[in-house]
């Protein structure tokens, strides 16, 4: 792996860094967008069933805001539940927004990995290139600097292709991924209110 890297050049390093982060970002999101930790399935029946027999407890509400970020939605409501109708829808969306920000952390950082990783890989193309017409001089050509030139051109362009194809994939299923669960929490929270407020049973 090392000869592959030494054969590759220093700019191949700016791809590794880069290689390094979106796995770790891939990492963290994989972690952070499970169902279990955004919207637990059957989590705004239970939040009604204790809200109908036992009403709004401090117990309710730090345990949803510890659960998962639906949960953290639905506490803001239930905070509310006393208030009007516009104030909880109020403070749901308020809540809806830090949450969407949240689902959102790094995906920005993710998708530029993926554009950026081809043009690092053709900047090492280009220091390639550039080694290779070094190798020519007035008393013929140098086969080493020539050979170390190709290997940088080709390494990098592959590599660089190499990250951003994965990383671009993971991007669009993250963002379609956050699309789907913010339009999820969405209307389970508008359902909360309209339950809460007797516009509807279920």
């Amino acid at each position: 792996m090392f000869a592959i890297i030494e054969a590759a050049g220093w700019p191949i390093w700016f791809i590794i860094i880069a290689s390094i982060f979106a796995l770790a970002i891939i990492g963290e999101r994989l972690w952070t967008l499970r169902q279990s930790a955004v919207a637990p399935r059957d989590l705004l029946r239970q939040v009604v069933e204790e809200y109908r027999q036992q009403g709004v407890s401090r117990e309710m509400l730090t345990r949803l805001n510890q659960g998962s970020i639906l949960g953290q939605i639905l506490a803001a409501g239930m905070l509310n539940a006393n208030s009007s109708r516009d104030v909880m829808k109020d403070a749901i969306e308020e809540a809806g927004r830090a949450a969407a920000g949240e689902l959102d952390r790094f995906l920005t950082s993710l998708g530029t990995i993926a554009t950026a990783s081809p043009l690092l890989g053709l900047f090492g193309t280009v220091i390639g290139m550039i080694e290779i017409f070094g190798s020519q001089s007035p008393t013929g050509t140098n086969p080493a600097q020539l050979a170390h030139g190709i290997s940088v051109a080709l390494y990098n362009t592959a590599f660089g292709i190499f990250v951003a194809i994965p990383s671009l994939i993971f991007y669009r299923y993250f963002r379609a991924k956050v699309d789907a669960m913010v339009v999820t929490m969405e209307l389970q929270a508008l359902k909360l209110v309209e339950i809460v407020h007797g516009e509807r049973e279920v």
